[in-house]
């Protein structure tokens, strides 16, 4: 992976739905090779998809928390993973160092239905007990985070006067 590589997949964190023409404007290359470059990143699994951000309030989803899972000592956690994996209102699970080995984010229509939820992670074989955080307001949610450091400079726009 290049510097140009590293802009193409800036780009598309920004905005997904950038053409081909547009992103090669913007990295100085035709659309024909940004096509190819972002199936190589597609085919190299360094780009793993494409989706919509959608406003979970407006799909009915408006209570969200964050939820530690400590396993009891005899927990397997691929186990436990798995089953985690099967609920639906789990939207993402990361395995984390601490007191619990994971801390997973559940999205939810109500508070009742949070309650059943947590209910839900309980009764799973192997989970010892949970850690609840209500989620208050999101401030911010799924922002690209590609370091400057990884970029080159923009191509200078700045043409020599003749």
């Amino acid at each position: 992976m290049d510097a140009v590589d590293r802009q193409i997949i800036a780009a598309l964190r920004e905005n997904g739905r950038a053409t081909y023409a547009e992103l090669g404007r913007q990295v100085g290359l035709s659309a024909s090779a940004v096509h190819e470059r972002v199936g190589k990143l597609e085919s190299s699994g360094v780009i793993l998809g494409y989706h919509a951000v959608v406003d979970p309030r407006s799909v009915g989803l408006g209570a969200t928390a964050l939820v530690g899972i400590q396993p009891t000592d005899t927990g397997d956690d691929d186990e436990i993973a798995a089953a985690l994996a099967e609920l639906p209102e789990v939207e993402s699970c990361y395995a984390v160092a601490g007191d619990e080995a994971f801390v997973v984010k559940i999205r939810v229509p109500t508070v009742d239905e949070l309650e059943r939820s947590l209910g839900r992670l309980r009764r799973i074989k192997g989970v010892a007990r949970t850690r609840t955080t209500v989620v208050l307001s999101t401030r911010f949610e799924g922002r690209p985070n590609t370091p400057d450091s990884m970029l080159p400079p923009a191509p200078s726009q700045d043409r020599p006067s003749a």
